[in-house]
């Protein structure tokens, strides 16, 4: 599907978002990295991958294996290739939905006191962190509070009010804005043009206009309006 085949690889191509991206360039250029982010916002706008794309900048070693963090990862290094395919050892992603118990939190607990395998940092991304138990963020606030150095926390969730004042107060917070229509369009059309196929203006507007901020859900529209035009056998969406 177009949501997960255009999944943002870089920083550059985030839309809607370009002060939190200033603001992670700022820290990396600086070495003021947090040991907490927390990324929240409606569906949609790229909570998920900005989580990924941190996971790519920390550890990204460049393509002649001697760079360092980084606001724009090569994407070709051994780190980038595993981070984005998903299967690297010391990138691990966790969905607090189906993981929301006390005993899930202590297995991290136990596995942060080592060392990353072969990567600069252990990353752990906890997607819908909000849908942890008391019990699992009570156990979470120690770790937060004191990680071991080569260790990153990055949380992801669309309701920031169900987590615990004393989890916000231990991570670095963005809030990832709706994205407007104008650039959903542009991305849209960049879209059309990369899967050759043909769209009028005024019918991407109004996927735009649908998609209500959400990047995901336009391209899911567009999704379906690539099909239904295919159906159609006109080929081209009015």
């Amino acid at each position: 599907v177009l949501a997960r085949k255009y999944r943002p690889q870089k920083f550059s191509e985030l839309i809607g978002q370009d002060a939190m991206v200033q603001t992670l360039a700022n820290a990396i250029r600086r070495d003021r990295l947090a040991h907490a982010f927390l990324m929240t916002g409606v569906r949609g706008v790229g909570k998920t991958s900005t989580a990924r794309l941190i996971a790519k900048g920390l550890n990204c070693i460049g393509a002649d294996g001697t760079g360092g963090p980084t606001i724009d990862p090569c994407g070709v290094c051994d780190p980038c290739v595993a981070i984005a395919e998903g299967r690297h050892i010391d990138v691990i992603e966790m969905d607090a939905a189906s993981h929301t118990g006390v005993d899930d939190v202590r297995e991290i607990i136990e596995a942060v006191r080592y060392a990353a395998v072969s990567a600069r940092y252990k990353i752990y991304i906890i997607d819908e962190v909000h849908m942890l138990s008391k019990n699992a963020f009570n156990a979470l606030l120690k770790t937060l509070e004191e990680p071991p150095a080569h260790v990153k926390f990055l949380f992801a969730t669309t309701e920031v009010n169900k987590v615990p004042v004393t989890v916000l107060s231990r991570c670095q917070r963005f809030d990832l804005r709706r994205i407007t229509p104008d650039l959903l369009f542009a991305n849209f059309r960049m879209i059309c043009e990369k899967e050759a196929v043909q769209a009028e203006d005024a019918a991407l507007w109004l996927i735009a206009n649908a998609a209500e901020g959400s990047a995901r859900d336009g391209q899911s529209i567009l999704d379906q309006a690539i099909a239904h035009a295919d159906l159609e056998g006109h080929g081209s969406i009015t």
